[in-house]
């Protein structure tokens, strides 16, 4: 990729994080915690566990951020996505530590589950803010 190509990328993703909603920003990062995901589970399989620590660590951090930003004070729902990101948390620890790439499945399969459910809920606010 050349030079050009590559500040043109950059831009594009920084205009598009600037003008995301809240709820395209939560996407957004579930997105990218699903990529990491699939780059560690394919570099564990192939046995470079470095490579597969690397992108590990991007998807964790991507999950301490959803955790973080967490609004407590929200209920009952704040309090179970908590819970599952506690969850996620560990059995990703345990995946990687075990060597068990299928640990990390099932937790790419569960936040691609939430990842839906928020892109259900923005489409339904883009549609009411709609009319």
């Amino acid at each position: 990729m050349n030079a050009y190509a590559s500040n043109s990328h950059a831009s594009y993703r920084t205009s598009a994080i600037l003008t995301a909603s809240p709820e395209q920003l939560v996407i957004m990062l579930y997105d990218g915690c699903h990529r990491f995901l699939l780059q560690s589970i394919t570099a564990m399989r192939e046995g470079s566990m470095s490579a597969a620590r690397e992108r590990f660590a991007r998807a964790t951090a991507i999950i301490d951020e959803l955790q973080c930003t967490l609004d407590m004070s929200a209920g009952v729902v704040a309090e179970r996505l908590d819970g599952i990101y506690v969850f996620c948390q560990r059995h990703l620890a345990e995946g990687l530590s075990e060597g068990k790439p299928e640990k990390l499945e099932q937790v790419d399969e569960l936040l691609r589950e939430l990842r839906d459910g928020w892109a259900q809920a923005a489409a339904a606010t883009t549609v009411v803010a709609a009319t």
